[in-house]
């Protein structure tokens, strides 16, 4: 998820690793941090005159300790998965904050919002350690000044990611509990997917329609962050909604069910050969090897284009177009099993085999999609030919 080797294109600068889990800062992040500065910085120099312009690197400051904030979070989320086992393969620090990045786990309704949970409960404690700093000891005026919004930040990213809607984390909690209701782990991200959206709608009321309507003019650094807010979290949602529903259809990916019928024919054999097995196309024809491992697939209009007196002589290689390598299944394959492997083989056909290795059936790469997406697709019969 052989392939010609490519370089691996960076997605940020690594940050080395906390409790064996690779840290990354995505490029993105340098965006919000010079918009923080751009846009804190005039206001803490105006509110703070003494600050000159030292402002803008407070205003800096800020934006790592917003960085310091989010990291805390993912990290409370990928230490908290470890309890259960759950391999974290990455945390990554962008613009939208950051992103957990957990490996294959078996989760349950419970353990789901408890990982979920102690991202925002994470950045709770961390602005009760601020207000402790403050209220116990006198700080230099730059010193308390970040603290300040340290406390703040910590406080309004744990109520903005406990909101009860997807992709935040409190999201996890409306999953779980239609999931628990229901025993449907996809109607749960579904449902959830939705209350995302509603969310959204009432952001965007709230600083946008409500000051509208009042007469009022909305500032124009909170007009860009609700827009970009507002943005990323609806493209979560939807992306949320279209998860849980293809989630929903796993059931309908089986191997044996989507798979046409098909036939196995060694690569030794001819022309005549695959009109006797199959006359008129159906079923397909598999061309195997040696060692019985399904190799390429008898193409029909090219065994129509064989006139009748060379069929004979003419070998099964010649009217046939290559699999990829290895691009064969079990048939009792499915769900995100199937999936999962497709998604490691070449080419769009899959040889589908029996526990003897013989041929039962001839999957198409278009055929599993349309079963997972529920769009209705008109699969070529006959792919065209490939070269060998």
């Amino acid at each position: 998820m052989g392939e010609k080797t490519t370089p691996a294109r960076r997605e940020g600068i690594p940050l080395g690793r906390i409790a064996g889990i690779p840290v990354i800062l995505a490029y993105s992040w340098f965006v919000i941090a010079a918009f923080t500065v751009i846009v804190y910085g005039p206001v803490l120099r105006e509110n703070n005159p003494a600050l000159g312009v030292a402002a803008y690197t407070v205003a800096f400051a800020y934006a790592i300790l917003l960085l310091i904030s989010v990291l805390v979070h993912e990290l409370a989320h990928a230490l908290t998965a470890k309890i259960y086992g759950w391999p974290t393969q990455k945390i990554v620090l962008n613009l939208w904050g950051g992103h957990t990045q957990f490996e294959n786990f078996t989760a349950t309704p419970g353990r789901s919002v408890l990982v979920a949970l102690a991202g925002p409960a994470a950045n709770f404690a961390l602005a009760g350690g601020a207000w402790l700093v403050l209220s116990g000891s006198s700080l230099p005026s730059v010193a308390e000044l970040l603290t300040n919004i340290f406390m703040w930040a910590n406080l309004l990213i744990g109520i903005f990611n406990v909101l009860p809607g997807l992709p935040l984390d409190g999201g996890r909690i409306v999953e779980s509990a239609v999931w628990k209701a229901t025993g449907s782990q996809a109607k749960g991200t579904v449902a959830a997917g939705w209350a995302g959206r509603v969310i959204v709608v009432a952001l965007g009321f709230w600083f946008l329609a409500r000051p509208v309507l009042a007469g009022e003019t909305p500032e124009l650094s909170l007009l860009m962050i609700t827009v970009l807010v507002g943005g990323f979290l609806w493209m979560g949602a939807s992306a949320s909604i279209q998860q849980g529903t293809m989630r929903g259809r796993l059931h309908l990916v089986n191997a044996a069910a989507l798979a046409r019928p098909a036939v196995g024919i060694p690569n030794t054999s001819t022309v005549s050969d695959v009109l006797r097995l199959s006359p008129t196309g159906v079923p397909a024809v598999v061309v195997c090897g040696p060692d019985g491992r399904p190799q390429a697939v008898v193409d029909a209009p090219a065994v129509a284009a064989v006139p009748p007196h060379a069929t004979s002589s003419t070998p099964v290689t010649a009217v046939s177009y290559a699999l990829g390598a290895g691009a064969y299944v079990p048939e009792w394959s499915k769900g995100q099993e199937l999936i999962q492997y497709l998604g490691q083989l070449e080419g769009q056909e899959y040889a589908v085999v029996d526990h003897r290795g013989t041929v039962t059936g001839l999957l198409a790469q278009d055929v599993v999609v349309a079963a997972i997406t529920g769009k209705s697709v008109r699969p070529n019969r006959y792919p065209q030919r490939q070269n060998r």
